[in-house]
């Protein structure tokens, strides 16, 4: 009788600790089971360029969101990514989202200014006003064969 409940003993014991380790992960990874608490604001780029699904959104350096799914809208050619922010940002009609990297050829990140005229956008609304990603490799090709304008 008495192995029979140090068994039932470890086995729950087992059961706790990997609940336990299933929520960490979900939480590191930024995943919910129950409900979303994040809002999705749509910013339209003419180009992405290296950045990828799960990259930082930030506003001052402070990481405030996620990048959702990265989309071409084939009628007007321009790249559609979703930001997804933390609930309570409000984030205006003049705000600007650039694409910005962590030091010379490090990851790719959203920096985010949310604006402060105007309305306030709705989930799902495009920040229009956008910087696309610089494209180091044809910046410095252009310098390397001479291509650049003189007297910038």
């Amino acid at each position: 009788m008495n192995q029979k409940r140090i068994e039932f003993s470890v086995g729950i014991f087992i059961l706790i600790g990997i609940a336990a380790i299933l929520y960490l992960a979900i939480q590191i990874g930024s995943s919910r089971f129950f409900g979303s608490d994040a809002r999705v604001i749509d910013a339209r780029f003419t180009n992405v360029g290296g950045l990828n699904e799960g990259s930082n959104v930030m506003i001052a350096g402070v990481k405030v969101g996620l990048v959702g799914d990265i989309t071409l809208d084939t009628e007007n050619l321009v790249a559609m990514v979703q930001l997804k922010l933390h609930t309570d940002l409000s984030i205006y009609d003049d705000a600007i989202a650039s694409i910005k990297t962590n030091g010379l050829i490090g990851d790719k990140y959203i920096a985010l200014d949310p604006g402060g005229g105007g309305f306030e956008l709705e989930d799902g609304e495009p920040i229009v006003d956008t910087e696309p990603a610089l494209d180091i490799e044809s910046l410095i090709s252009r310098f390397a064969f001479g291509s650049l304008e003189k007297g910038d």
